[in-house]
């Protein structure tokens, strides 16, 4: 039995360094300096995971106080590329950590895309997965969780997509 669980135990270590292994991970939010300086003070509780295939950048900002996020969303939303959607996602999240039920992950493309012609700021046509269709842009994914992140206390902008991943639809048995 003993053997049992430490084989399980070896392979579950294996499987779950193999997935970080993908990306590289900074113990800070490592965005750039352009983002507004009224998010300077959460740059220590962020996280920034830089890949999985190309370098895409994805800044993880954890909160457990609603007062800290409602004062910080209108920054939040500075950051985000024209014409780019939210998306609103339940906990937990690969970015936040297990435990971590609201929050704010940054998805944005590698440093300089912009400059690149191949790959414009914009959705990329045909394609159907929100993170496939939006990833030459910077666009938010916003953990709910209802108390600390309640969509009833923020203002969502009118002129952003809005994709509602909180309540998958289950397919048909």
């Amino acid at each position: 039995m003993k053997r049992t669980i430490a084989v399980l135990a070896a392979l579950t270590l294996c499987v779950a360094s193999s997935v970080y292994a993908l990306y590289s991970v900074g113990d800070t939010g490592d965005w750039p300096a352009t983002w507004p300086k009224e998010l300077e003070p959460l740059r220590k509780q962020s996280k920034t995971y830089v890949g999985p295939d190309i370098e895409m950048q994805h800044y993880s900002i954890p909160f457990s106080d609603r007062k800290a996020f409602e004062a910080a969303w209108p920054q939040l939303l500075q950051v985000k590329s024209k014409g780019a959607p939210i998306l609103l996602v339940r906990g937990p999240n690969f970015f936040l950590g297990e435990k971590q039920m609201a929050g704010v992950i940054v998805h944005s493309p590698p440093e300089g895309q912009n400059k690149n012609p191949n790959t414009p700021e914009a959705p990329v046509l045909g394609a159907t997965n929100p993170h496939s269709k939006w990833m030459w842009t910077t666009y938010i994914e916003l953990v709910v969780d209802g108390e600390i992140i309640d969509l009833n206390r923020i203002p969502l902008p009118a002129d952003t997509p809005i994709v509602d991943e909180r309540f998958p639809s289950e397919s048909p048995q």
